[in-house]
Order: structure tokens, then sequence, then C-alpha cells
């Protein structure tokens, strides 16, 4: 296992701790992860195709399920193979956006960000609703039905949707991986104002380094199945290293 790393530079460390340490095998691949993030922000999941970033969201959601070890967030067991728990992703009060939308194609926007609500069983927050709808800017889009809307304004529901699923903590799979740059940049506008306008952490899977640069509080670099855990200029710094390095050799 990676040694854990604990953040403690902010004033609600205990309240936002999320704590991780499991396996998940595949075959011959095997994911080992062991940290523990605290505060608020956006930590970025970072590392090539295949190193096991999304599987690693999947767990902590509850979408997939490890061989052994145990998550925590605020205080609350999620899983834990040594007493059996293993909450269903509705029980854990996380929001997720995936590489595409997922929109219910039959309902309006507004029908689509309210199932979060229902689907949670969350009582209606009408305060929250019109934040989340201010923020993302969907006022004009209430009424449309998602076959009408653009890519990026399909993503910004289904952001709207997770925050309202409602997040205490908001898991982001790769979200922008399908838009043009200037879409991009519109939704990276809007992502890195949820920490502090909603008090909801946002752990953020990319192998972008735009996005790691414009979004990072703290970097979870993932590779070969490991974890490591870093704040932000540590990682910059080790990366320019490696780069000056190669440079050396290769000249």
């Amino acid at each position: 296992m990676s040694e854990s790393v604990a953040l403690n530079n902010y004033s609600e460390a205990e309240s936002r701790l999320l704590a991780v340490n499991v396996v998940k095998s595949f075959g011959v691949f095997a994911l080992e992860a062991s940290f523990e993030l605290a505060g608020p922000g956006v930590t970025v999941v970072f590392g090539p195709s295949g190193a096991g970033k999304t599987t690693l969201l999947s767990l902590l959601a509850g979408l997939g399920r490890p061989d052994s070890g145990f998550i925590r967030y605020q205080g609350r067991t999620l899983f834990d193979s040594a007493k059996g728990v293993c909450l269903a992703p509705e029980k854990r009060s996380f929001g997720y956006v995936f590489q595409e939308p997922r929109l219910f194609s039959h309902f309006s926007v507004t029908n689509n960000l309210l199932f979060a609500t229902r689907f949670g069983g969350r009582v209606f927050d009408r305060d929250c609703f019109e934040r989340v709808v201010d923020l993302l800017g969907l006022g004009s889009l209430l009424s449309r039905r998602p076959r009408t809307l653009s890519g990026g304004e399909s993503q910004r529901v289904a952001i709207g949707r997770a925050l309202l699923a409602q997040g205490d903590l908001l898991l982001m799979d790769e979200p922008l991986s399908s838009l043009d740059r200037e879409r991009k940049n519109e939704l990276l506008s809007y992502i890195i104002q949820i920490p502090a306008r909603f008090g909801s952490p946002i752990i953020y899977v990319t192998h972008a380094e735009d996005e790691l640069l414009f979004l990072a509080d703290r970097v979870l670099e993932v590779k070969d199945g490991h974890c490591v855990l870093r704040d932000k200029a540590d990682f910059l710094n080790s990366r320019e290293k490696f780069a000056a390095l190669t440079n050396h050799l290769a000249s």
C-alpha cells in the first residue's frame, strides 16, 4: 500500500475527512489505494488511461466493491470488509458525474434535476435548487428536453443533478473529455466555484494537464494501480524535475 497522507491545512479537516484503504483486483491488475483527504476544494485524480482512476471512483461511489479494506467519510463507514459493511450508492450522499451526461430523454431539464432529490429520498430544497440553476446558468434550459441540448449544456445539467443528489462530496469522472476547448473552459469556470458556493469537495478524475492546473488544490496521482497524494506544488515540481532530467539524458 502507498503511504497515507493527511492534509491538515483546512479548518474543516475533521468534518470533511475521507479515509480510504482498499484493494481491488481484476485478473493481473490490482488497484491499491491508501490515502486520507481533508478539507474543501478539488482533489484531482491524475494518471494515464488504464491506471485505475475510474475504478477508484467507482469504489468510492459504491458502484464497485473492493476485495478488502475500508472507506470512511465524515465518521461514517461506507465500506468495511472486516465488518461486512457496504452501503449502497444512494446511501453514501455522494453526487456522481460521468463522462456522458446520462440524462433522462423523456424528462425536461427541470425534472432531470428534480429526479436527484426523489431518488435520494431528500426533501426538496428550493433555495438550493435555485442556487444550482444560477451557478450553472440553467434558467433558460429548464423547460427543454435533453435532445435539444448541446454537449456542454447537457453536462451542466448533469453537474446540477449531482449537486442536488446531493453532493456532500462530488465525484467527477472525466466530465469534459467529449467537449471542445471553448465548452471545456466554460465548464471549468463553473466547476471551480462549487466547493466554495456549496461546501462540496470534489474528487475529479482526468488525464488532461490543463484541467489539473486550473482546478487542483491537491493531486492524487494514480500509476500502475498505486496512489500517491501530494499537494499541487509538490506534484508540479516533481514533474518539472523529471522533464528536465529526461531532456538532459536525451541531449
